[in-house]
């Protein structure tokens, strides 16, 4: 089976591959030649995932796999939420959307939050389905760790002693907001094709 993945990111792209079934075969934008940006309008984290999908599936009519994925802090009302990715302006580095949050997090001894990925799939028949995954956990007050990507550095999932940065990809790709979403996926492609 061959499924495009809506995606720019190469963090995404790396880690989605390496979820999935060998048999499956991820086309990365790039592979189609897509050169183009898909904006994100919606408001909702299932808002965009779906219009990533949509957007690719209406001009390839072919299978796409999209996700939106965005942290969720309790004590900034669910901020940086579908703006994660721009949450310091629409140019951020990831290092600036952690410091802005680390910012606005000074003095606050809740540190409860969230990260929450919708994966949005549209078939060849161009019905969709949105799979979602969260793990909860807590930001910390300083960045820790080398791997992974994005505020990777500053959120430790419940139950670790870890940030995500200080795991290893099969360690985080077990346990992530992703891998919950994608392994519903995955469950969903090997029921149908029963």
């Amino acid at each position: 089976m061959e499924i495009i993945f809506a995606t720019g990111n190469k963090n995404k792209l790396r880690e989605v591959r390496s979820m999935l079934p060998s048999h499956i075969k991820v086309l990365s934008l790039e592979d189609i030649g897509f050169e183009g940006d898909i904006e994100e309008t919606e408001s909702t984290i299932e808002g965009n995932s779906l219009l990533k999908a949509r957007t690719i599936f209406d001009i390839y009519k072919q299978p796409v796999l999209a996700e939106d994925t965005g942290l969720e802090v309790s004590a900034l009302n669910n901020e940086p939420g579908v703006r994660s990715a721009r949450y310091a302006g629409d140019e951020a580095t990831a290092e600036q959307n952690m410091e802005l949050l680390l910012s606005r997090m000074e003095g606050i001894e809740k540190r409860s939050a969230q990260f929450k990925t919708c994966a949005t799939f549209v078939t060849e028949a161009g019905s969709y389905r949105c799979y979602e995954g969260i793990i909860r956990g807590e930001i910390t007050t300083a960045k820790r760790g080398s791997g992974g990507f994005a505020y990777d550095p500053i959120f430790k999932p419940a139950g670790f002693s870890k940030v995500f940065a200080e795991l290893s990809e099969e360690e985080k790709n077990f346990i992530s907001h992703r891998a919950l979403a994608i392994n519903k996926f995955v469950n969903f492609l090997s029921n149908s094709s029963r």
